[in-house]
């Protein structure tokens, strides 16, 4: 397909083949349905660590922009930069050894006056992020969802939300250069 000058790439999208620039705006609205959704859950008890509760808010969150694979785990294989996923086949069991997983490890965490919490928690959330973002369930908004995990686990244990920024690799690279 051809671009447009200054257009980086094109998506079919709900309301047809648009922009980037013009999902941007979707994007971010997509986002806040499912910050909403997990919200509006949250108030009424605990958010459920399993699959089939991440796949709801990736539907929520997106399924308005690209009903065609929102809330469903991907099916196909994929590489992200330099990391290659589990195969498409195994993500449904993969997402259900993670969540059993996240389960137990967040119930042993220690109370939050003992002094290892801290450290334990961050570990957790490191872990679980990182996790799911091997697994890359989701055909797209991966990152997106990963990010809202987090927040996840933290409304679960009656602690705030946080917000993480995404930074750029050149970000990055230029702080890693500063602290050296």
């Amino acid at each position: 397909m051809a671009k447009r000058m200054g257009e980086t790439s094109y998506k079919e999208t709900a309301f047809g083949i648009i922009p980037r620039s013009k999902l941007i705006p979707l994007e971010i609205e997509g986002i806040t349905r499912a910050w909403d959704f997990v919200l509006k859950k949250s108030a009424k008890r605990k958010l459920p660590f399993t699959s089939r509760f991440f796949k709801k808010i990736h539907e929520v969150g997106f399924g308005w922009i690209f009903p065609e694979f929102s809330g469903k785990f991907r099916k196909i294989d994929v590489t992200v930069s330099e990391h290659i996923p589990p195969k498409f086949y195994l993500v449904s069991q993969e997402m259900d050894n993670f969540t059993k997983d996240l389960q137990i490890r967040t119930k042993h965490l220690p109370k939050i006056d003992d002094e290892k919490f801290l450290n334990k928690l961050i570990s957790l959330l490191a872990w679980a992020h990182h996790k799911f973002l091997w697994i890359h369930p989701f055909h797209d908004y991966n990152g997106r969802i990963g990010r809202l995990l987090i927040n996840v686990i933290l409304l679960n244990l009656n602690l705030p939300p946080i917000e993480l920024k995404v930074e750029s690799t050149i970000e990055l690279s230029i702080k890693y250069r500063l602290i050296l």
